[in-house]
């Protein structure tokens, strides 16, 4: 009886099984898809092959061994645990004494110290290796299958490094520490400590983006470079960070300040954490309000130059915004995939399934357009930093690119994510499934560093002021001409168009750009099935208002086939 029991439910559990249930068995589970951990989160074409087109090659190994890692059901169960167990404040000690610190469950340090010792954080800075900035990336890539609250404090301090080079005495201090691929948590004397994280206080409650209306405070203490900060933060993540980059008013107009949580003579700076955000998203990271009064801080740069200064801290942190949007882009694509080729309905498989073919293949152009182009902008930043031959094309591409690809990849994450869970039903929708955490974290990318309508209108600030970088988009464009008729009418369209710009008509401009720079890389890099499909919706208008809506006709085998490898 008992072997007959088994046998029945070995049947009833086999993937679009039809068998009836044996009477008094209710609970078998069939029809659902397995784990999808463990998986390799770098079994990516475009990701790899971007990797090695841009100049990295070298780190291929490196990004396989740590998607391997980023996949493992471990490191998964970490990203869980470190949502789930969401950062505290504590304010004051036992005795009433204010210490201000955050604490965090110890799978955001498991995290933490992967990340930082992966090189994910400040060390491209140190590494001579052409490429070292793309190979970060494509890491930043694979690592972002797992959490995205701790992928804020390593951007922030891989962002720190240029802009703290404005004060070569300051860097000579700091940079090495910031490089290194060392995490220790806890807050002492910052050059006691084999390893540092940066953060970054900018905005204030009165004017959000527009720092210019900040009203901290920075008063000089007579000591050269010394000031002291009054004021209140609005948005600073990470205060558990070791260093930060501020924005005050100086004497000479807004400027930036290096301020540490812990002062040379080992006694705390004061940073009163007046309050946690309670956040839509991103609830792993700790993001706060900090308040400084009698603050000590080291001037960075000029006094009245903050912006310039603090500027490339922001190119930085807005390109691993575009990163993060297309690494979640993948993370929800894997696991819509997985289900749809796990799970049956109407006799066949859901990845069989014509109109769920065509939704996941919609999903993947987006996707392979977005990592292809965050690729090719940290390519463009590797050669501008090292000053390459085409070095100064190079960073004009970059000034423009980035923030066209800030305000375009991270729009269409909320939509992604949307799509991807809904490819799994009710199943997406219960927090088990991972896929609400992701939803939830997609709009994040959009508002920081910088909104849409602020990255729409720094493009245009960008073709009204530096004329080269118009010139370095279209060279770009150049590149793939005459491979495709549509290509070369959207980037007609362009030039056209381009002097026509207005703020008005800024986003919609943005678009096209966007579109237009995605369209080339993929004639000139994606397979044809890839680049025809993507021309003929994101171009060509062939397409409807939604994922799911390419035309009769589309290849969607091949695009599924390099998509979803059997390994995810």
């Amino acid at each position: 009886m008992a072997s007959t029991l088994e046998h029945d439910r070995h049947h009833a559990a086999a993937p679009g099984a039809t068998r009836g249930t044996p009477h008094g068995v209710t609970h078998d589970v069939t029809n659902q898809a397995p784990p999808l951990t463990p998986y390799d989160a770098s079994d990516d074409a475009a990701l790899l092959e971007g990797l090695r087109r841009e100049g990295a090659g070298w780190a291929e190994a490196d990004v396989r061994r740590l998607g391997t890692l980023a996949g493992s059901a471990q490191v998964q169960e970490w990203a869980d645990l470190a949502n789930r167990h969401e950062p505290e404040l504590r304010t004051h000690d036992r005795y009433g004494n204010r210490v201000d610190e955050v604490e965090f469950h110890p799978a955001w340090h498991h995290l933490m110290r992967a990340a930082v010792a992966e090189g994910l954080a400040g060390s491209p800075w140190a590494d001579e290796r052409p490429g070292a900035h793309v190979a970060r990336t494509a890491g930043g890539l694979v690592w972002g299958h797992t959490d995205a609250g701790h992928g804020c404090p390593t951007s922030m301090t891989y962002a720190a490094v240029p802009a703290l080079r404005a004060q070569p005495e300051l860097a000579a201090v700091y940079e090495p520490l910031l490089t290194s691929r060392v995490y220790e948590p806890g807050l002492r004397v910052p050059t006691e400590k084999p390893g540092l994280l940066a953060g970054m206080g900018m905005t204030e409650k009165q004017g959000g983006s527009d720092v210019r209306t900040n009203t901290t405070a920075a008063t000089p203490t007579g000591e050269p470079g010394v000031y002291t900060l009054r004021g209140h933060k609005w948005f600073t993540s990470a205060p558990m960070c070791d260093v930060f980059l501020v924005l005050a008013q100086a004497p000479g107009g807004l400027s930036c300040f290096l301020v540490p949580r812990v002062l040379p003579d080992g006694t705390r700076n004061t940073f009163r954490i007046q309050r946690l955000k309670d956040k839509l998203g991103n609830r792993s990271n700790a993001s706060s309000e900090p308040e400084f009064d009698g603050t000590v801080a080291w001037l960075v740069g000029p006094e009245g130059r903050g912006v310039r200064t603090i500027i490339e801290m922001v190119n930085c942190t807005r390109l691993d915004c575009v990163m993060m949007s297309a690494a979640l882009m993948r993370k929800t694509l894997v696991e819509a995939g997985h289900h749809a080729r796990h799970r049956s309905a109407f006799g066949a498989r859901l990845l069989d399934q014509p109109l769920m073919r065509n939704v996941l293949a919609d999903l993947a152009l987006e996707s392979e357009a977005a990592t292809t182009l965050t690729l090719r902008l940290a390519g463009a930043a590797d050669r501008a930093v090292r000053g390459e031959a085409d070095g100064a094309v190079e960073a004009a591409f970059r000034r423009i690119a980035t923030a066209v690809g800030k305000y375009w990849v991270t729009k269409r994450g909320p939509a992604f994510t949307a799509e991807a869970l809904e490819c799994l039903g009710g199943n997406g929708y219960v927090e088990d499934s991972g896929m609400p955490r992701h939803y939830r974290e997609a709009p994040l990318l959009s508002i920081w560093e910088g909104s849409g309508n602020v990255n729409a209108l720094d493009v245009l600030r960008a073709l009204g002021r530096e004329p080269g970088t118009a010139d370095a988009l279209f060279a770009e464009f150049d590149l793939s001409r005459g491979a495709d008729a549509r290509l070369d009418a959207a980037v007609a369209g362009l030039r056209k168009d381009l002097g026509q710009a207005s703020p008005v008509g800024a986003r919609r401009l943005v678009e096209r750009m966007a579109l237009t720079l995605q369209a080339s890389l993929l004639v000139r890099h994606a397979p044809p099935a890839v680049a025809d499909a993507f021309c003929a919706t994101r171009l060509a208008a062939d397409w409807g208002h939604s994922f799911g809506t390419l035309p009769d006709g589309t290849d969607f085998g091949t695009i599924l086939e390099r998509a979803l490898p059997a390994s995810v």
